[in-house]
């Protein structure tokens, strides 16, 4: 049974609410600051990206807005839920049920089928379904003649594209995607910018993902730079033909 409150029909606009975030790090003797008196808010369905330099905070702050970490200071408030409420049990809820994640690495079970791959959150909710649902996904996709796979027998951009599946199988409100094209050639990443931003009109998914890459940013509704812990809107401007990247 789920510890969370359940999504009301007037669902905030704001899908994700942040204030006065922190969070330090200790390495040694010496405690270091990623993030500093944060505040975010982003609107339902939309596409934003987070950009800034290695070390910037980004992967921080998308582990903040997931609940794998908390923050040393600041509240935030997913589809609604205040993240600082909950238990690790009722973090564990809120991803199962509302939250997807992406990772550059894709982080599949190298033991599981491609299907049993993507069916895996649904399996843990003790959904009866998870291998059919699992299944159409993988379709939708691309990869419906490849349910059978074991990841070593995927290209990487079939493995990130497992991975995408298993992040919106269970129809997310929220797909936090860090790096998603990081370990992949160009144009295997076109194809998954590509797919990205076809489900999140297909799904209303909301997308917030952490990019070097200018282009895949200049296509999100909004660009966040991280720079010195504090986070700074940036004026969009129009993708080119040739890639560039912010520098790492």
């Amino acid at each position: 049974m789920s510890l969370l409150t359940p999504t009301m029909p007037n669902t905030p606009q704001h899908l994700i609410e942040a204030d006065g975030l922190s969070m330090q790090y200790t390495i040694g003797p010496r405690q270091v600051t990623v993030l500093r008196d944060v505040n975010l808010r982003i609107t339902a369905g939309t596409r934003v990206a987070i950009a800034g330099p290695s070390g910037s905070g980004k992967t921080s702050l998308l582990l903040l807005l997931s609940g794998l970490e908390r923050p040393g200071a600041g509240s935030i408030r997913v589809d609604g839920v205040d993240l600082g409420s909950l238990s690790s049990d009722g973090l564990a809820d809120l991803r199962r049920e509302r939250v997807g994640i992406v990772f550059q690495s894709f982080h599949l079970l190298p033991s599981l089928s491609a299907l049993d791959n993507a069916a895996l959150p649904l399996q843990m909710a003790g959904r009866r379904d998870a291998r059919a649902l699992a299944a159409a996904m993988l379709e939708r996709v691309g990869l419906g003649g490849r349910l059978d796979h074991l990841p070593s027998q995927l290209s990487g951009g079939e493995q990130q594209r497992v991975a995408i599946a298993r992040a919106l199988v269970h129809r997310p409100r929220l797909l936090l995607a860090d790096e998603p094209t990081g370990n992949l050639d160009d144009q295997t990443a076109e194809s998954v910018r590509e797919l990205l931003f076809s489900l999140n009109r297909e799904l209303g998914t909301t997308l917030v993902l952490v990019t070097h890459d200018l282009d895949f940013a200049a296509r999100c509704d909004r660009v966040l730079r991280l720079h010195d812990g504090q986070l700074h809107e940036t004026p969009a401007r129009q993708p080119t033909e040739a890639s560039d990247a912010l520098p790492a």
